[in-house]
């Protein structure tokens, strides 16, 4: 084994090294000093309901770095709670990332354990891991157990925005509605659809960051506190072997994790979030790789939102490594997990014990299912949208334009009896962007008018520059760039302008002139929005954060900075 980073600190009889070594002398082995030192970079927060549990989850992985020799440290770092945090979580994303990557440089470090879970965390977590480049690895927190409402099983999320245009169709009272609230959140553990916190801890192990076998434990399951004990003593071992997510994270990682992605019908989340860690370790990923390597692998996996089952039952019927056994031929077999084996050596033993929820490759749920990216008129740098949450008749549709040039503008109009608006319509969201909003908000799945929705419809074309929950459904394209924000055309569309959409041949067209659209004005108050901070994160973020085709992280943080500190505290 090569020096211990540690030693940098530790090593030493002059006065530096004997405070950094004194200072730590709190009830830990006289020779600490001379063993990894194994840092838990722990999400929990009771603002982050989903990961509260990850405590308890850290005393497993604490007693697996014991056994195996190392020294846990604790590290609580900032957490993101994705149905609390104002404006939106991601405009705290690259934050909470670039403070993980900074303390986890400047402490005496020689290997992480991420503990992650709500949508956010993970993403966050391993572009701190991808740029530091210390040996880490990742436990999921996992999802909650299934709640049931009126005998049926409630997917959380997806059954909100249910829920909800069922009141305003006045199919459901309010009443009824607000008695399903105690029922939905039955566990600890985040959503238990294949929202975005599921979907990123199993895109986690398919990029080979998680111990094989852990991601999708439900989070009650004594077997997640089984596997972070493991984890806790392969960290120790990735320290000994020099196992750097560099190592790891490669070009045939991700390409196996966008198919990962298609087949689980994973969030359209999932594309800036990869984007982005792919942008912290210098891989050349583009949106157009989505298409390319996903759009026609099959949807093999019957969850909500795109499907009828929830993660629980995921866990069940197989796994995810039933699911990856079914794709196999489609994976990249030299990519790396964290135990440097290739993650298709996993799969050998893994079966499909319900074929409902899992379904055989030969019967999937839909053909091909992964992200499509539209570009045209109306999205030069693209768009995306996820078709297997979408209706299979608005996928070729041609309406005219409804805009709205804020949400708060929306929520005003939207159920206005007198709008011009109906089934055909497309309706459009602008401002939502990484800069517009800012952070680039999950408003993307705009409800539908309320008279529409009491006419019995139930989609319509919608357009934004924002994103969508991975727990949302509906003929939603998202991810425009530009944004309207950036001047893109998005910013120039008038309300009656006629859009085509055509998924088949990836178009998303305004059908205006180039020479009349550029000609426009644009109202910077409106489109702009609330993105005009005057101090603080928010102004860092506006005047730096990049599109959504590159990540929408900000452009002085890609790459990586790797661990060394070359400067003494004192």
């Amino acid at each position: 084994m090569k020096s211990l980073r540690s030693s940098e600190w530790y090593s030493g009889d002059d006065r530096n090294a004997y405070i950094h070594r004194a200072w730590m002398r709190r009830g830990l082995p006289g020779d600490f000093h001379h063993r990894p030192q194994i840092a838990i970079a722990n999400t929990a927060s009771d603002l982050t309901p989903c990961n509260s549990h990850l405590d308890e989850v850290a005393q497993s992985v604490k007693n697996g770095i014991y056994e195996a020799g190392g020294i846990p440290l604790e590290l609580p770092v900032v957490s993101l709670g994705e149905t609390q945090v104002r404006p939106t979580a991601m405009l705290w994303r690259n934050m909470a990332a670039m403070a993980t990557e900074e303390m986890l440089r400047a402490n005496p470090i020689d290997g992480v354990v991420l503990l992650g879970g709500c949508d956010k965390t993970i993403p966050a977590l391993l572009m701190a891991a991808a740029s530091v480049d210390i040996p880490a690895v990742v436990v999921p927190g996992g999802p909650m157990i299934t709640g049931h409402f009126r005998g049926e099983a409630l997917g959380c999320g997806t059954d909100v925005w249910r829920l909800s245009e069922e009141v305003r169709a006045g199919e459901l009272s309010e009443q009824l509605f607000l008695r399903s609230e105690s029922a939905m959140i039955r566990s600890r553990g985040h959503c238990n659809t294949m929202g975005t916190a599921s979907t990123m801890a199993l895109v986690a192990e398919a990029l080979g960051t998680v111990l094989p076998g852990l991601a999708g434990t439900p989070a009650p399951d004594s077997r997640l506190l089984e596997g972070a004990q493991e984890t806790g003593r392969l960290a120790v071992q990735l320290v000994a072997q020099d196992r750097r997510p560099s190592t790891v994270l490669t070009r045939a990682s991700f390409h196996n994790a966008i198919v990962a992605l298609a087949a689980i019908g994973g969030s359209t989340n999932a594309v800036v979030h990869l984007l982005a860690i792919a942008g912290r370790l210098g891989i050349n990923l583009t949106v157009d790789d989505f298409d390319r390597i996903g759009a026609e692998v099959p949807l093999l996996v019957n969850l909500q939102p795109a499907g009828r089952y929830l993660m629980d039952d995921l866990y069940r019927a197989g796994g995810f490594h039933a699911v990856l056994r079914e794709v196999r031929d489609l994976l990249d077999p030299d990519a790396l997990t964290i135990t440097g084996k290739p993650l298709v050596d996993y799969l050998d033993d893994a079966k499909i014990w319900d074929a409902d929820v899992i379904t055989p490759r030969e019967q999937p749920l839909l053909p091909a299912a992964g992200i499509s990216v539209l570009r045209g008129s109306l999205a030069p740098g693209g768009a995306i949208i996820k078709p297997a949450a979408a209706s299979p008749h608005l996928l070729k549709h041609r309406g005219q334009a409804v805009v709205f040039d804020s949400i708060e503008d929306f929520h005003a109009r939207i159920d206005d009896p007198e709008l011009d608006i109906d089934e055909n319509s497309v309706m459009i969201l602008r401002g939502c962007g990484p800069m517009g909003y800012p952070g680039m908000p999950e408003v993307s799945n705009m409800p539908l008018p309320k008279k529409l929705l009491e006419q019995g419809v139930r989609d319509m074309v919608r357009i934004c520059d924002g994103r969508m929950s991975g727990t949302a459904y509906g003929t939603v394209i998202l991810h425009v760039t530009p944004e309207a924000a950036a001047g893109g055309p998005l910013a120039r569309v008038h309300t009656g302008d006629w859009i085509n959409l055509d998924v088949r041949n990836r178009r998303l067209d305004v059908e205006v002139p180039a020479d009349e659209m550029e000609a426009r004005g644009v109202n910077e108050a409106t489109v702009k929005g609330f993105a005009n901070p005057r101090r603080g994160w928010e102004r860092l973020y506006v005047d730096h954060v990049m599109q959504a085709d590159t990540g929408a992280d900000l452009d002085f943080l890609v790459g990586s900075s790797g661990s060394k500190v070359s400067r003494e505290s004192h």
